[in-house]
């Protein structure tokens, strides 16, 4: 048997003896913690959600030899990451990514209206060391938080220091190295607490080398860049009733390559010059004994992003600079109420404002003249995103329910120099209900039906330039996209086990795709324009399982099982993933640990046009990967030490739609001093 076969074969086997030793069991390993999903602040424990959720905790990121926030969730359940360049890497949550798939940072869009269709880079702009925990929703999250979430919602939870009675300051110091100069990173945080403040704040440098991939892959030059990252969070508690929380986020990459563009499209230069976050926001929380008004949230945000671009074709003398900046501002605030200790419920709204601001200019390096252009959207477009929303969760003895509506009514104004003045106002309506029911204490079956839609954006409606392999033009008669989750579930969950296992279906419909414009041709790109024609649906399972086996092991494993078929082509959905999943193995006693991990892929190649015409794909699809990493740590009074042995059999292997290969052998180290 192959390596993934067995992998498959285990995890089925684990769930026929998931009781096996669930009375003899005495572990000294730390029990398997209940998961408390929030979903818009209405809190109830992961076992009686009537969803599929997945977490990643602080702990389980710092164990291993994660690189980025993406890569940190690579061999989560439900999650597929495709890396177009090595700064990049987009999730999958029920084979849809891109825009098709939300993602909050603290409850906050980072989603805005210039999200691509199809991977994207965006979530690597969130510093892994900022992170406390990350939740995955996946099939739902319209009803809780709006336009984008199709596939699903993943929910980043940042850092925060906590109250004490008496002064406290902390801080630390940690440096961490991957073998070739492929990282060299060093991050530094303080904190300060006291009864009624708390602080968190760090600052870190990343140097990431050129990527050296697996078996005869070897260097991918250029793949390098660096990074810079600074963040702050202020907690101030007025009285015991009131809170305030102050927070910024900055992110900073320079110089990201578009290894793909210059290895397989003649490009001699194709970077991304200059990838910026900003987030500043200030939360208010006010607790009342009022049981119609129990909580008030507020929440006031300004983000910005900037992408730079720089590319230059082989014998050309043009060199193009392309500059997006959108500048977001947020504001959401809601009730929760709590009439009965049965029914909880809230009510609120949310609004962000998008200002795009778009150019381009071309400097002709053999007459040393600059023309300026275009950009890849329209300059000064106002994108207004609205939404009022009411959730409802119920516990009837065995029995919760959690259901809500929202509508979403959107403005988007548009000055385009190739049409003129446009005014857009597409409005969603959404719905949906779950259902879990305790059949004892510890097993749960669940079924949820939910809606899910993505407006129109300013990525689908105002881009003119080359996108991927194709020359797209704008296109401003764009309605909602939509969707419809079936989903069907078990779960156990004890203090030594959890196993969770869920069928769905999604029917897609009115989804907007690029179609190719006959007989046009655009410096030497077919042309494309988008538009509402096509349905799809996808369908699959998803098995997660964990248990403390012995006194200080823990095994856990899932599997994600993905199928899509575009109805009106009769043909695969585009970069659906292959069968994929996760083994692993942790032994810890004390402050020592240690962890075997095996993630694998199964080969994909059930394709469609479009995957065939991508050359990070090709007719041939993307074969099976298998990968072992070994991750020891221990920790000391005021040091903690970490070594990684990274994909030990020296695999060649990149997922599916990548555009690069993934790290071969490497050996990380990284040390952390805590005062």
């Amino acid at each position: 048997m192959s390596i993934q076969r067995n992998s498959i074969f285990l995890i089925i086997l684990t769930v026929f003896f998931i009781n096996a030793n669930a009375q003899n069991t005495d572990t000294s390993y730390k029990t398997l913690e209940s998961i408390t999903v929030v979903s818009r602040n209405l809190k109830i424990t992961e076992k009686a959600s009537p969803y599929s959720i997945s977490k990643l905790d602080q702990r389980q990121i710092a164990s291993s030899a994660f690189r980025t926030t993406p890569e940190a969730l690579m061999g989560s359940s439900g999650v597929f990451i495709q890396k177009t360049n090595h700064g990049g890497g987009s999730p999958f949550i029920r084979g849809l990514t891109g825009n098709q798939t939300l993602i909050l940072v603290d409850g906050i869009r980072l989603n805005n209206s210039t999200f691509r269709y199809g991977p994207n880079q965006y979530l690597n702009t969130i510093d892994m060391f900022t992170i406390d925990k990350i939740e995955v929703a996946k099939g739902i999250g319209a009803i809780e938080y709006g336009s984008d979430a199709m596939g699903g919602v993943i929910n980043l939870s940042t850092k925060e220091n906590n109250y004490s009675r008496r002064p406290i300051i902390h801080s630390s110091s940690l440096g961490k190295f991957i073998s070739s100069n492929m990282e060299q990173t060093s991050r530094s945080e303080i904190s300060f607490s006291n009864i009624q403040l708390a602080i968190q704040g760090g600052i870190s440098f990343r140097n990431y080398g050129n990527l050296k991939g697996g078996g005869n892959v070897g260097v991918q030059n250029p793949t390098s860049y660096n990074e810079n990252n600074v963040d702050l969070k202020v907690k101030l508690r007025i009285t015991k009733q009131d809170e305030i929380i102050i927070a910024t986020q900055n992110t900073i990459q320079h110089n990201v390559p578009i290894y793909h563009k210059l290895v397989l499209e003649n490009y001699r230069i194709n970077e991304v010059e200059k990838q910026a976050r900003n987030l500043n926001y200030v939360k208010y929380k006010h607790i009342n004994n009022n049981k119609w008004f129990a909580e008030f949230l507020m929440t006031a945000s300004s983000q910005r992003t900037i992408e730079q671009r720089s590319l230059q074709k082989i014998n050309s003398t043009i060199h193009r600079n392309e500059a997006d900046t959108v500048h977001t501002i947020g504001m959401t605030s809601e009730i929760i109420s709590k009439p009965t200790k049965f029914w909880t419920f809230n009510t609120g709204f949310d609004y962000y404002q998008d200002n795009i601001y778009s150019n381009a200019k071309e400097l002709n390096q053999q007459t040393n003249t600059t023309v300026f252009k275009r950009g890849l959207y329209p300059n000064a477009v106002k994108y207004n995103n609205s939404s009022v929303f009411n959730l409802h969760h119920f516990q009837l003895g065995r029995l919760f329910i959690e259901t809500g509506l929202r509508y979403n009514f959107l403005k988007i104004n548009i000055d385009d120099i190739t049409i003129g003045k446009i005014v857009v106002k597409p409005s969603a309506l959404v719905e949906n209900l779950g259902i879990s029911y305790a059949l004892t204490k510890n097993n749960f079956v669940y079924t949820s039906f939910t809606t899910g839609y993505r407006a129109p954006n300013i990525d689908d409606m105002g881009t003119l330039g080359i996108v991927d392999f194709r020359y797209e033009i704008p296109s401003y008669d764009l309605k909602p996209e939509k969707s419809f989750n079936t989903e069907l579930g078990y779960k156990y969950t004890s203090n030594e086990t959890s196993l969770n296992v869920a069928v769905f279906n999604m029917q897609l419909s009115d989804i907007i795709t690029r179609v190719k414009v006959d007989g046009q041709v655009m410096n030497g790109y077919n042309v494309y324009n988008k538009k509402n024609v096509e349905s799809s649906y996808i369908k699959g399972f998803e098995v997660s399982f964990s248990k403390i086996i012995y006194q200080y092991f823990n095994w856990t494993s899932n599997l994600t099982y993905t199928y899509g078929q575009n109805i009106t082509k009769n043909e695969p959905m585009r970069r659906i993933p292959p069968l994929f999943g996760q083994n692993k193995l942790e032994w810890k006693k004390g402050k020592t640990g240690f962890a075997f991990t095996h993630v694998f892929a199964g080969r994909q190649d059930r394709l469609a046009q479009d995957d065939i015409d991508d050359n990070r794909i090709g007719k041939l699809g993307t074969p099976n990967w298998n990968l072992i990493n070994f991750d020891a740590s221990i920790q000391f009074k005021h040091l903690n030490l970490h070594t990684s042995l990274i994909n030990i059999l020296n695999e060649k292997y990149k997922t599916h739609g990548s555009g690069v290969y993934g790290m071969g052998r490497a050996i990380g180290f990284s040390v952390q001093w805590i005062l």
